[in-house]
């Protein structure tokens, strides 16, 4: 008589790092295989895990209605006992506290009434000045932009300083020395940085914010944040660079007995409002449209060319006035030309041996007013730009 084989014993669990490993369990296993102290942390996991469901609901405005009858929650404490002893270890708070969607979907399955919960896209509450009440994050993406640019460079914030100054020295060079122009414009060196801060300014606002779009596309399609925030984003990492700028004309400007002015600083300050909102509206416009034609980074490309030439930085404004006479007024018209005039009021123009003189000859008469004026321009500009990209950016994500 051959004897019975002895029933096979269960295979001890797998480790990992030391510790056991059980597979999922269920109501009718769990009992053979966990021990009674397994069990009952289950059991206040479950607990803890409930409590913290109910906080966050009550968070969000979506508590659980309250059991009818005694009868019913002792029957329905045993459910949620067998529930929670039949699915395993419940997870923890942090998993819990999920996105308000997943508590909706969840509420949904209970069988309660959503009817006066409302139905809002992802996007909804974006927009232009949604990107200053999520401060904390434009913050991280401006400071991602400019860790980002100088990430393995050696000299790192330096370049900030080197490319204006090299630019700077091409200019004067080429316009200055060869061509014999400061012969006719004192103190030339001060008079084209001056201009060269405010447009270096624009064009970089300009050119990055156009792609900042598509370069940030795998942010754009993973979260619902406001879109206009990668483009203001850029204005803010150009703004940081206009200061090493500043600097140097600043040093330049006192070596040469410069001292500031209230009227001068009011300039600057007008002219830097002037370009952020013309470049920032400018950046919006070009940023959704470069999503549907890549062919738009490449304008703003040959635009830039034009815009270094259509203001009074390489020449003086005189020449405008003497050239063109009462027509010089639609010159004026162009808000960078008065970006330039500005800044040359707030410094060039104390640089000079008569500054009295050289404002009234190469600065317009009515400067400050035609500042204002295009503060105003800046501000439609924007408000245009606002308008496209918001019409524009509901399918960004498919076209990226």
């Amino acid at each position: 008589m051959v004897p019975a084989a002895a029933p096979a014993q269960p295979s001890p669990p797998a480790t990992e790092w030391g510790q056991p490993v059980y597979p999922e369990p269920t109501f009718a296993s769990r009992p053979a295989r966990l021990s009674r102290r397994a069990r009952r942390r289950l059991r206040k996991e479950a607990k803890r895990t409930a409590k913290a469901r109910r906080t966050h609901e009550k968070a969000l405005g979506l508590e659980t209605p309250a059991p009818a009858s005694p009868a019913k929650r002792s029957s329905g404490s045993r459910r949620q006992k067998q529930t929670a002893t039949s699915t395993g270890p419940a997870p923890g708070p942090a998993a819990v506290a999920g996105s308000r969607t997943a508590v909706l979907v969840r509420e949904a399955a209970t069988g309660r009434d959503l009817a006066d919960v409302p139905l809002t896209p992802p996007t909804a509450g974006n927009g232009f000045l949604a990107v200053f009440k999520k401060r904390y994050l434009l913050k991280l993406l401006v400071k991602r932009e400019i860790s980002a640019r100088y990430a393995g460079s050696f000299l790192g914030l330096l370049w900030s300083y080197i490319g204006p100054l090299c630019q700077f020295f091409v200019y004067w060079f080429v316009i200055g020395v060869i061509l014999s122009l400061h012969d006719r414009i004192e103190n030339f060196g001060i008079h084209i940085f001056a201009g060269l801060v405010v447009v270096h300014f624009f064009t970089e606002t300009f050119a990055a914010g156009t792609r900042s779009i598509v370069r940030n596309k795998a942010v754009i399609v993973k979260l619902a944040l406001p879109r206009e925030m990668f483009p203001v984003a850029s204005m803010l990492v150009s703004l940081f660079h206009v200061f090493p700028q500043l600097v140097i004309l600043t040093v330049a400007c006192l070596a040469y007995g410069w001292m500031p002015d209230a009227a001068g600083m009011a300039a600057l300050l007008l002219a830097l409002l002037i370009a952020m909102l013309l470049g920032t509206g400018c950046a919006l416009l070009f940023s959704a449209a470069n999503v549907y034609f890549r062919d738009f980074s490449n304008v703003v490309s040959i635009l830039q060319m034009f815009v270094r030439f259509s203001v009074p930085m390489i020449y003086p404004y005189s020449i405008v006035a003497d050239r063109f006479g009462s027509a010089a007024q639609y010159y004026l018209w162009n808000p960078l030309a008065d970006c330039v005039l500005l800044v040359q009021r707030a410094f060039w123009v104390g640089t000079t041996s008569d500054p009295a003189h050289s404002a009234e000859t190469d600065l317009p008469a009515d400067l400050f007013v035609w500042g204002g004026t295009m503060v105003g321009v800046g501000f439609i500009v924007l408000v245009i730009g606002q308008l496209v990209f918001s019409r524009l950016e509901t399918r960004i994500p498919e076209r990226l």
